[in-house]
C-alpha cells in the first residue's frame, strides 16, 4: 500500500460542497495544460516569520500507530512521520515529487542495462537524534521488512521494495546503491518515510516498537508527548537538526471532531483546522456581521415576531406551569443565543483558506451482477450525467476551477494529466436512451409482480424490510426510495446497516489500508472521503434569486398562508394576554375586566381578533397542506424480461455526508430522465463501506480516491481485472466496481516498468481511457478543501496536491510601524 492507499478512509464517505459566503482564490495554467488550483497557504519568507510560539493544529483522531506501514495506519500517522522523519521526495505545489535537500544532495538512476541502479548521495549532515549518521543500513533494514519475503513482519504493503534486488553501500558511507531485479518507474516513492534501522531491523520492533512512540527520529521536530486523555500529540522543535531550524518552539496535533471545531477555534483550543461547509460559512459570516454577531442567523434567527409575542405572552400567562416552562425555554435560548454570539466575536481573529484537496469524487458502478454487467448500460449511465453541471454546482460558488476531473489516474496540474473522457463520451441523453435500447431495454414493457410483497412494518408504518423486495410505490428497503417510481424525498431516520459476507474482499483494507498522508478524514465529514475525508450543500441554490448576500430565505409556505398563519400566532398571543388580565382581575376581585379599557368597548375586535378578522382564529386557522409527492413526468419505466430497470444507489446517511446525498439525489434525476429508476438507500456511515462497497452490496455509489504521484503503482490496484480466488471467492484488490480488462492491467504493467518517464506518463494517459471506456467509475469533481487558520499564521493552511514544509509555518513577525525606518 503506497501513499495513496493510506489516505484516510474518510474520502469514501464524504465531500465537501458549495460555500457561497468565500470568495474564490486563485488559479493557474501549467505549461497551457489544465486549470489547477493553487496552494492558499499564505506563503511568506522565513524572515518575516517570528521565531518561537506554538501551533494548535486539530486532526480526527490521535494515531493508534506511528508506523505509516501498517494496516491500521492514519492521517495522523503520516502528519507526524511527515514533521519527524526523513522523506527523500516531497510534493510541490504541482504535486510532483522533488527530492529534499535536507536529506539528499542527489539521487539517479545510474544504470539501466543489464538492470537498474539508483544511486542515493546522502546529504553529510543528515544523522538521527541519537547523533547515528543516516545510511545504508537504514535502507537496508527498510527494504528487508517491506519486500514480502518475511511474513514476521506485518506490513500493509511492499509495491516497489518487492522488485529490490540488493542494497549496498556506494563509495563512501554517505552512498546508497539501490539495484532492481525489474525495472521500476517510480522508485521516488520509496524511502518515504524512511525509518529507522531501530524500527525495521527485527519483526518485533516493527510490529509493536513503533505504534505509540518514536525513539529515534530525523526531521525539524522531535515527537514529544502523546496524551489520549487530552487528546494531543506534541512535537518539539529538533536540536539536532541540521536544515534551517523550525520557526515553531512546538506543534501539537490536537484530536477534535469536525462538528466541534468552530467552537474549539472560538475557545482557542486550535489555531488551524480542516473545516466543512458549516463551519467555513460560520467565519464568513462572522466578518460579514462585525457589527452584529449571530444577529441575523444562529440560534432564534428565524423565530418571527408572532412567535416571540407568543412567547413572551406565555411566559407571563396566567397559567403557572406553561410560565415557568416557557420562561425556561427562553432562558436557554438567550443563553445559546449569547453563546453563539461570542463565538462568532472569536472566529472574526480566523480566515478560511482553500484549494483543491488531491482527491476526487466519482460515481462507482458495480459491474459484478444485475443490469450493471452490461457495459452498454453502464455507458448509458455515464452518458445521461452531466458531469459539468455537478462540477459547476460543486466549485463555481466558491471560485474554484469547475471543471470536471478528466481522468481517473491524476488530476488538475499533475504531469500524467490528460483528459481522456472523449473514449465514453459526454452527456447525451439520446445516445443514452439508445445504448439502453441496444441492452434490450424498452419502455412500455409489462412488469412482472414479484412474488411476495412486503407487509407492513413497525409503528410508523414502514414496511417491513425482508432484503428482497421494495416496501412500496417510491419508498424501498434499509432506508431507501424509489426515484422515478414516485421520487419523493426519504426521510433522514437511520438506515439499517447492511451485512457483509465473512471474509469480504477489502475487509483488510477498511482497517487503515486505505489511509494516505496528510489527509485528514472528514467525518462531519471528510469525512475525504473521499475526504469526508472530507462539508455540505443544504440548500438547492444558495445564489437563487430572493436571497441577501449569498443567505437563503426560508420560505415557510405560501404568501398569503404564511400572513394567515402569521396573524393565528399573533391571535394566540392575544388571547394569552387577554386570559392573564382576565384572572388578574378576578384575583383583584374586580369583575368586567373589559370595562377598564375603553377601547375594548369601542371595538371588540381589539378583544377578539377573530371578529374583525376570522383568519386570525387559532381554533380556524388552516394547517398547512403537506408537500405533494413530486410525480415521475419521465413515462413508463424501462423494463427487460418483466423487470424493472431499477439501479440500488447506496448513499451514507450520516451528518457529515449531505453533500454525497445531495449530488446523488441529482444524479438520480438525471438518470430518470432516460427511464433509468434508482433505489436511494441511506446507510450507516460505519457500514457504508465495509457493507456495501468493499462487499459488492449495491449498483451505484459515490465515493473519493485520492490523487497520487505516482499511479503506476498506486492505482493499478483499484482498476485491475478481479481474478478468482482458489476458495471461489473473487479477489478484487481495491477495484470494488469490480469492471477491469487484461488490456488495462497490461498498460499498467507497461507502465511500471518503463524507466522513460514520458513513455510511462503516456501509457498511463492510455490506460486511463481503456478505464473510460470501460465505464466502472465516473469522476465527477475535485474534492474543495476548506481550511480555518488565525489569520496571521503563515506557511499553512490549503496545502491542495502539496506537502507542508513544517520548518516554516510560523507566526508573521507584526508589521513595523510606518517610519520607523525612515531617516
Amino acid at each position: 500500500m503506497t501513499q495513496r492507499r493510506r489516505r484516510s478512509l474518510a474520502l469514501l464517505t464524504s465531500g465537501v460542497l458549495a460555500l457561497p459566503l468565500l470568495a474564490g482564490c486563485g488559479a493557474g495554467e501549467d505549461e497551457g495544460g489544465p486549470v489547477a488550483a493553487g496552494q492558499d497557504i499564505a506563503a511568506t519568507a522565513r524572515d518575516r516569520v517570528a521565531d518561537g510560539g506554538v501551533l494548535r493544529w486539530a486532526v480526527d483522531t490521535l494515531p493508534e500507530t506511528l508506523n505509516t506501514f501498517q494496516a491500521d495506519a492514519d492521517g495522523t500517522t503520516s502528519r507526524i512521520a511527515g514533521a519527524v522523519l526523513p522523506q527523500l521526495f516531497r510534493l510541490d505545489d504541482k504535486g510532483r515529487p522533488v527530492a529534499d535537500p535536507d536529506y539528499l544532495e542527489k539521487a539517479e538512476i545510474v544504470a539501466r542495462e543489464p538492470k537498474q541502479v539508483v544511486l542515493y548521495k546522502l546529504n553529510q549532515q543528515a544523522v538521527w537524534s541519537d547523533g547515528r549518521e543516516i545510511g545504508a543500513a537504514d535502507f537496508v533494514a527498510q527494504w528487508r521488512a517491506l519486500n514480502g519475503k518475511d511474513s514476521a513482519y506485518w506490513t500493509a504493503r511492499n509495491a516497489g521494495y518487492d522488485r529490490i534486488e540488493k542494497i549496498e553501500r556506494g563509495k563512501t558511507d554517505l552512498e546508497v546503491k539501490v539495484t532492481f531485479a525489474k525495472p521500476y518507474t517510480d522508485w521516488r516513492s520509496l524511502f518515504s518515510p524512511l525509518y529507522p534501522k531501530q524500527v525495521t531491523g527485527t519483526p518485533e520492533a516493527f510490529n509493536e516498537g513503533a505504534r505509540g512512540a518514536l525513539k529515534v527520529t530525523a526531521g525539524p521536530f522531535n515527537l514529544g508527548t502523546i496524551d489520549k486523555k487530552t487528546g494531543t500529540a506534541a512535537l518539539t522543535r529538533n536540536a539536532r537538526w541540521w536544515g534551517r531550524p523550525a520557526k515553531l518552539d512546538s506543534l501539537v496535533l490536537t484530536a477534535v471532531p469536525r462538528a466541534e471545531r468552530p467552537a474549539a477555534l472560538a475557545a482557542g483550543r486550535v489555531d488551524l483546522a480542516e473545516v466543512d461547509r458549516t463551519g467555513a460559512d460560520r467565519i464568513a459570516l462572522a466578518h460579514r456581521d462585525a457589527g452584529d454577531p449571530g444577529g441575523a442567523h444562529g440560534p432564534g434567527a428565524s423565530v418571527t415576531a408572532a412567535e416571540a409575542t407568543l412567547s413572551w405572552a406565555v411566559a407571563h400567562g396566567a397559567d403557572e406551569n406553561r410560565a415557568r416552562e416557557e420562561q425556561e425555554n427562553r432562558a436557554r435560548n438567550a443563553d445559546a443565543a449569547k453563546k453563539y454570539a461570542d463565538e462568532q466575536a472569536a472566529l472574526r481573529a480566523f480566515t478560511v483558506r482553500k484549494s483543491l484537496e488531491p482527491a476526487y469524487t466519482q460515481l462507482a458502478m458495480n459491474g459484478a451482477s444485475g443490469p450493471l454487467s452490461d457495459e452498454r448500460v453502464r455507458r448509458a449511465v455515464a452518458r445521461a450525467i452531466d458531469r459539468k453541471a455537478l462540477a459547476e454546482t460543486v466549485l463555481k460558488p466558491l471560485g474554484l476551477p469547475a471543471k470536471p476531473v478528466g481522468s481517473h489516474l491524476a488530476l488538475a496540474g499533475q504531469r500524467a494529466y490528460a483528459d481522456n473522457s472523449d473514449a465514453l463520451g459526454g452527456q447525451d441523453t439520446q445516445a443514452a436512451q439508445a445504448l439502453l435500447a441496444d441492452a434490450g431495454w424498452h419502455r412500455g414493457g409489462k412488469i412482472k409482480e414479484p412474488a411476495a410483497k412486503a407487509g407492513p412494518g413497525g409503528e410508523d408504518g414502514a414496511a417491513k424490510d425482508d432484503g428482497k423486495t421494495p416496501a412500496g410505490p417510491g419508498t424501498g428497503n434499509d432506508g431507501l426510495y424509489i426515484v422515478g417510481q414516485d421520487d419523493r424525498n426519504g426521510d433522514d431516520k437511520p438506515a439499517g446497516a447492511g451485512r457483509a459476507r465473512a471474509g469480504s474482499p477489502g475487509d483488510h483494507l477498511m482497517h487503515g489500508g486505505l489511509r494516505r498522508a496528510g489527509m485528514l478524514p472528514a467525518e462531519a465529514s471528510l469525512p475525504e472521503g473521499l475526504y469526508a475525508p472530507d462539508g455540505e450543500l443544504a440548500d438547492a441554490d444558495r445564489s437563487a434569486p430572493g436571497t441577501e448576500a449569498g443567505r437563503p430565505s426560508p420560505v415557510l409556505a405560501p404568501a398569503p398562508l404564511a400572513a394567515q398563519q402569521e396573524r393565528a400566532l399573533l391571535a394566540q398571543a392575544a388571547k394569552v394576554v387577554d386570559d392573564a388580565k382576565r384572572a388578574a382581575a378576578a384575583r383583584d376581585g374586580e369583575e368586567g375586566a373589559e370595562a377598564k379599557d375603553p377601547a375594548d368597548a369601542k371595538d371588540p375586535a381589539a378583544k377578539d381578533p377573530a371578529a374583525k378578522d376570522p383568519a386570525q382564529a387559532p381554533a380556524k386557522a388552516s394547517p398547512a397542506p403537506a408537500a405533494p409527492a413530486k410525480q415521475n413526468r419521465a413515462g413508463a419505466p424501462l423494463a427487460k424480461d418483466g423487470k424493472p430497470l431499477t439501479l440500488r444507489f447506496v448513499l451514507p446517511s450520516g451528518p457529515g455526508s449531505e453533500a454525497l446525498r445531495t449530488v446523488g439525489e441529482r444524479i438520480s434525476q438525471m438518470l430518470q430522465k432516460v427511464g433509468i429508476q434508482t433505489e436511494l438507500t441511506k446507510v450507516a456511515d460505519e457500514s457504508f463501506f465495509k457493507d456495501h462497497i468493499a462487499s459488492g452490496q449495491y449498483d451505484l455509489a459515490l465515493y473519493s480516491w485520492p490523487a497520487t504521484a505516482y499511479p503506476a503503482t498506486d492505482a493499478r490496484p483499484i482498476f485491475a481485472k478481479p481474478a478468482p480466488a482458489a476458495d471461489g471467492s473473487l479477489l478484487v484488490e481495491q477495484n470494488y466496481t469490480r469492471v477491469g480488462t487484461d488490456h488495462i492491467d497490461q498498460l499498467f504493467d507497461q507502465a511500471l516498468g518503463e524507466l522513460d518517464e514520458e513513455q510511462s506518463r503516456e501509457l498511463i494517459r492510455k490506460a486511463d481511457a481503456r478505464i473510460w471506456a470501460a465505464a466502472g467509475s465516473i469522476p465527477l469533481y475535485q474534492r474543495p478543501e476548506l481550511v480555518a487558520v488565525k489569520t496571521n499564521l503563515v506557511n499553512a493552511g490549503a496545502f491542495g496536491l502539496g506537502t507542508p514544509r513544517f520548518q516554516d509555518i510560523g507566526w508573521k513577525k507584526p508589521d513595523a510601524p510606518a517610519g520607523k525606518n525612515k531617516k
